[in-house]
């Protein structure tokens, strides 16, 4: 016999042809009928259907973590290794804040750009 858990998970991973296949099984055992969920089968199978992944993302300076020490110089440095900004207009970026350092790169250049980033306490977001 299975759990009460097992069923659950079960019912949360299978395919909505499965499961309208349980369901005409389970009616004519039980002998009563499911009207509520056939009529939600009748949308797209949300298995089937593509969701687009994002594959460009933009990296944006929020700020700096003031209870770092030393992390807006040590912030304006990394800005100025990453973007190629001088100490004026890099320092004018973290003040300005929020600023997207770098648009439209790949997701993993991306992070780790965030990650070079919040290593000085960069307060950074990845959208």
């Amino acid at each position: 016999m299975i759990t009460q858990d097992q069923l659950v998970d079960y019912l949360k991973n299978v395919s909505l042809g499965d499961l309208q296949s349980l369901i005409t099984t389970l009616e004519d055992e039980l002998g009563v009928t499911a009207s509520a969920p056939q009529m939600m089968m009748t949308g797209p199978n949300p298995q089937t259907t593509p969701v687009e992944e994002k594959d460009e993302f933009n990296v944006v300076l929020k700020g700096f973590d003031d209870s770092v020490p030393k992390a807006k110089i040590n912030t304006i440095k990394k800005v100025r290794e990453i973007t190629g900004l001088g100490l004026k207009d890099a320092k004018a970026a973290i003040e300005n804040a929020p600023t997207v350092l770098k648009e439209a790169i790949p997701k993993d250049q991306a992070a780790d750009v965030a990650a070079t980033l919040k290593e000085v306490g960069a307060l950074v977001e990845v959208s």
